[in-house]
C-alpha cells in the first residue's frame, strides 16, 4: 500500500504520528471495523453506554443486533436533539444530552461533524454540558454495565482516569475506546490511561490510536 505525498510530508514533520498511521493500515487490512459490533456477551438484558453518540448509528446497530438497553451520551446540542428525535419511539435507547467527565462544567465544541471536539478558541463553537461521571454513576441503577464505547475526541483522557479514581471503571464488562493523538504528548497520556485500565481489565485487542478493546479481568 503506497502512501500519498501529503501523508509522507506530514509524517516527516510529525514522526510521532507514524504509530497511528501504521495501526490504521493494519486495521484496514485485518477488516476490523465489523468486529466493533460483535459481542457474544450481549443480549436483551444487557446495558450499554455509547459515549460520543454523534448520529446514533452505533447505538442503533447494537440495539438491532442484541436488543440491549443503550444509554447514549452526546453533548453537542444539534446532535443530541437529532438523537432524541430519532429514538423518541424506542424506550430502550436513552439519550443523555451531556458529556461525562471528571467534573461538572461546560464544553466549547467545534462544529465539525463526527470530529467535533472540545476547543480552546470558542469563536464559531457551540456549548455543551458536562456532568461529573462519579455523580452520575453513584445514581445509576445498575451495578454492572456490560459495554462502554468511548469516542469523544480527546475527552477519553479526562473520562477514563475519573472512572478509575471513583472506582467505577471495574463496573464495565467491556471497554471499547478510540484514543486520539492531537499532539506528541498524547502518547504518554494514553500509556497512563492504559495502566489504569490494566488494573481491572485485560487487553483483548489493540490498534493504537485507532480502536482498542479491554475486558474486565
Amino acid at each position: 500500500m503506497r502512501i500519498s505525498l501529503k501523508i509522507w510530508l506530514r509524517l516527516r514533520r510529525e514522526p510521532w504520528r507514524r504509530a497511528a498511521y501504521t495501526a490504521y493500515r493494519q486495521w484496514k487490512r485485518d477488516k476490523m471495523e465489523a468486529k466493533r459490533y460483535n459481542f457474544d456477551q450481549l443480549g436483551p438484558d444487557s446495558i450499554v453506554f455509547d459515549v460520543g453518540g454523534f448520529e446514533g448509528n452505533w447505538a442503533q446497530d447494537i440495539f438491532d443486533r442484541y436488543g440491549s438497553t443503550v444509554h447514549v451520551f452526546e453533548p453537542h446540542p444539534t446532535f443530541a436533539a437529532a438523537l432524541q428525535d430519532r429514538f423518541k419511539n424506542q424506550p430502550k435507547i436513552i439519550v443523555h444530552d451531556f458529556a461525562l467527565g471528571s467534573e461538572n462544567g461546560t464544553l466549547h465544541l467545534s462544529d465539525d461533524g463526527d470530529a467535533s471536539s472540545a476547543v480552546n478558541d470558542v469563536a464559531g463553537a457551540v456549548s455543551g454540558q458536562v456532568k461529573s461521571v462519579s455523580a452520575f454513576m453513584a445514581n445509576f441503577e445498575s451495578s454492572s454495565i456490560d459495554l462502554i464505547k468511548i469516542n469523544i475526541e480527546g475527552g477519553e483522557y479526562d473520562l477514563l482516569p475519573a472512572l478509575a479514581t471513583s472506582d467505577d471503571l471495574k463496573r464495565f464488562g467491556i471497554v471499547q475506546v478510540q484514543f486520539h493523538q492531537f499532539k506528541e504528548s498524547d502518547g504518554a497520556l494514553r500509556d497512563s490511561v492504559r495502566e489504569n485500565l490494566a488494573s481491572s481489565h485485560r487487553e483483548a485487542w489493540c490498534y493504537p490510536f485507532v480502536w482498542e478493546e479491554w475486558h474486565r479481568s
